[in-house]
Order: structure tokens, then C-alpha cells, then sequence
């Protein structure tokens, strides 16, 4: 170890030891060489949105674009992460810590702020390590993303800025352990489980009838990936996705309002022939039991058709039209007392214009139309507004990714 001459001084004059001052080295090599692989990124988020028609009207099947941040300029988050990726070896181990701060955190971490009101939340905070089992099983514990959907919370990983009716339908946030395996190049799977199906971090569950649920209820999900091989042409890397989570919500209003839901995914992404031309399709259900102060189980379903396309190395054109299904009242009220089939029916149509003209910058420009496809005559049942049936908005949305 090489010490400086200063140092060397100290210690000849007897101000310092020299085995603490090494001692200090070393431990000072053993946290630089702890960091040198860990990485920090993360993003700031804003927006820009106009809408058309009434004010500050409700805005059933919308996630992160509602009447709040309508007709005005808005900082939607900022995220940060703070990961040391698994590397190659056959006993890796890393971790990852996703912090949000801003209006979006809303939501996480009911447990800490029971209101879940929060502008701060920590949307993933697990330790990874790697078992050399067969190819090697990769696992996570702590606080990770769900496994299901064909878009994820971060905006601008997303084809569209506003995200879909079926992004609405799913988990965000478990809090358990995930294990991942990788077949081989065509098939990967995925297996854990979990306190809860909603977020927050270290909440229990409750199954409706008690104040706890039993050990066994817990949250469980599965997953699996198959990415089509080379052999298969303009195909190759085509993805399909299937998944399903099952479990109890946490312990929020006990007994009166949670339940067991089934949430069920199938997802896929297609090249086409004419290059630079992509085609997705996702699908969602979700399914909750009868329980308790709830007389009747409840379900919803979202589908939805992705068009994206690269029109020059700037310039990307990415297209959504979704129709979303559900037992009347979880999205809005049809007003039409007394009908047992009612249900709500939403159908929505998104077209984006990405265009890079700053370096780091995701700038893009949005229309969306969504409109109800049931409903009476009685301003009840008019979801957008006491006489709407339709919404339209124009967004603009500035991503800093660092």
C-alpha cells in the first residue's frame, strides 16, 4: 500500500498509528471498489396538457393525466436509481433503488403514509443475487415492479405518454421475493411471491372476512416470455408475454372494501416486413370475489392494438386504439337502475408524434380521444362531464433522462 509523505509524517511523530491509517486505506479500497460498479440514472418528467370541453371534469380509465393536471403545465416526477447490476458471475449479487419524487409518487407506500398521498416514494428497493442452478436463477427480495403489462410506469418507456385502460387494471408494486430463469434463448420464466397484490411497502393482507389473512394468502404470480428465434425471419425477436397474479389487497378499511383478485396478461410485440413498422397487442383481466359488505364479485377487461412507426431516425409515429370493458360502476355510473347487465364501456384512441431534437431529450406530442360506449340519457351517467360522453386532450411531454 502506498502511503503519502504527509502521512508517513504523522505517524513518525507518533500523531497517528500507522496500522489505523492503513487500516483506514484499506477499508477506504474495500468501499471504492464496493462502488465501482454501481450506477446512477434516473429522469425528470413534465408535461403540458390542453383539453377540450368542460373543465375539471372526471376522466374514468386515465392514470397519471387526470383532471388535475388538465388545461396546464405540470411536473409529473422525477426518478432516480441507484443500481449495481448482476454481472456474469455464477454467484452474482446486486441491488437496485428506484426513489420517485414529484405528484406520480402518489399511490406508493401506503404503508408509510396511510393517506398514500405522499409526493415521495420508493418504487423499488430489492437486493439481486444469483444461484448456479442449471443456466442460474436470478432473485430478487424487497420491493420490485410487477411482472404483468404491456407498459410500465415510466412514461417514457412507453409508446404513448398517457398510459393505457388496461395499465389501470394491474399490480404496480409487490413487496416478496421473485426468482427468474432463463431457459434458453427462446424461452424465460418467472415465479414469486408476495405480501399483497396493491402497493406498500410491508403491508399485510386482509382477506375480507378478518382482520388478517391466513400465511397461506399471500400474493403469487407467474410469468413467461417466448422470443421468437433468428430462423423465423422478419419475426425474429417477436415477443409473446403471458402472466397472472393472484392474491388479497392489503390492510386498508379491513373487511368493508378489499378482496381477492385474479389479474390475467397476455402481451405481444411483432416486426413486420416494412422495416421500422412494429405491431403490439396487449390484453387485461382482472377479477375480484364477492366478500362481505361486497354482495357480488366484480371483473374488468382492457384491450388494447399498438402501432408504432419509425418514419426517419427522428422521427416516430406510435398509435394506440383500446377498448376497455367492466361491471357497471367501477369506472363510472350508467345510471340505469335496476339492469343487471349494465357494464361500462370505454373506448380510447391515442396517437403520439416523438421527435428527438435535443440530445437526452424524450419531446413528443400527443392527441387522445376516449369516449363511453354506454350510458343513459341522465347526466349520471355522462363520464366525462354532467353532458359528455367524449374527452379529448392535446399533451406535451419533455423527458430528461440522465
Amino acid at each position: 500500500m502506498k502511503l503519502n509523505q504527509w502521512t508517513v509524517g504523522l505517524a513518525a511523530a507518533g500523531v497517528v498509528s500507522l496500522g489505523s491509517v492503513m487500516q483506514a486505506e484499506e477499508a477506504s479500497h474495500q468501499v471504492l471498489t464496493a462502488l465501482s460498479s454501481t450506477t446512477l440514472s434516473g429522469y425528470v418528467d413534465t408535461s403540458a396538457i390542453w383539453k377540450f370541453g368542460s373543465g375539471n371534469a372526471p376522466l374514468p380509465g386515465r392514470s397519471f393525466d387526470g383532471p388535475a393536471k388538465q388545461d396546464g403545465f405540470n411536473l409529473n416526477v422525477v426518478k432516480l436509481t441507484v443500481e449495481k447490476p448482476l454481472d456474469e458471475g455464477e454467484w452474482s449479487a446486486g441491488y437496485k433503488v428506484d426513489l420517485l419524487f414529484g405528484p406520480d409518487a402518489t399511490g406508493y407506500n401506503a404503508s408509510i403514509n396511510s393517506a398514500a398521498t405522499s409526493d415521495f416514494g420508493i418504487k423499488q428497493a430489492y437486493v439481486a443475487v444469483r444461484a448456479p442452478v442449471g443456466n442460474g436463477i436470478d432473485f430478487k427480495m424487497g420491493t420490485f415492479d410487477t411482472i404483468i403489462g404491456y407498459e410500465v410506469f415510466e412514461a417514457g418507456s412507453n409508446p404513448n405518454y398517457s398510459r393505457s385502460y388496461g395499465w389501470g387494471l394491474e399490480p404496480t408494486q409487490h413487496t416478496g421475493l421473485l426468482a427468474s430463469y432463463r431457459v434458453n434463448d427462446v424461452l424465460s420464466l418467472n415465479a414469486g411471491v408476495a405480501n399483497t397484490v396493491n402497493p406498500g411497502i410491508n403491508d399485510r393482507a386482509v382477506d375480507g372476512q378478518t382482520f388478517g389473512a391466513s400465511e397461506s394468502e399471500k400474493t403469487y404470480m407467474a410469468s413467461m416470455v417466448l422470443t421468437a428465434p433468428e430462423s423465423l425471419g422478419f419475426l425474429h425477436r417477436a415477443t409473446l408475454y403471458a402472466g397472472v397474479v393472484d392474491g388479497f389487497n392489503a390492510a386498508v378499511n379491513p373487511g368493508l372494501t378489499r378482496r381477492d383478485s385474479t389479474s390475467i396478461y397476455v402481451g405481444t410485440t411483432i416486426p413486420t416486413p416494412l422495416e421500422g413498422l412494429t405491431l403490439g397487442a396487449a390484453y387485461d383481466y382482472v377479477g375480484y370475489s364477492a366478500q362481505k359488505a361486497l354482495t357480488s364479485s366484480a371483473y374488468a377487461s382492457a384491450a388494447s392494438v399498438y402501432l408504432s412507426y419509425q418514419v426517419t431516425e427522428k422521427l416516430k409515429i406510435n398509435n394506440r386504439v383500446e377498448y376497455a370493458w367492466s361491471t357497471d360502476g367501477l369506472w363510472y355510473t350508467r345510471g340505469e337502475g335496476g339492469d343487471s347487465d349494465a357494464r361500462n364501456e370505454l373506448l380510447g384512441v391515442t396517437s403520439t408524434l416523438d421527435y428527438s431534437l435535443w440530445a437526452n431529450v424524450i419531446s413528443r406530442l400527443e392527441f387522445r380521444w376516449d369516449s363511453a360506449m354506454t350510458g343513459g340519457m341522465d347526466p349520471v351517467s355522462k363520464p366525462f362531464g354532467i353532458a359528455d360522453k367524449n374527452a379529448i386532450s392535446l399533451a406535451l411531454n419533455l423527458i430528461y433522462k440522465f
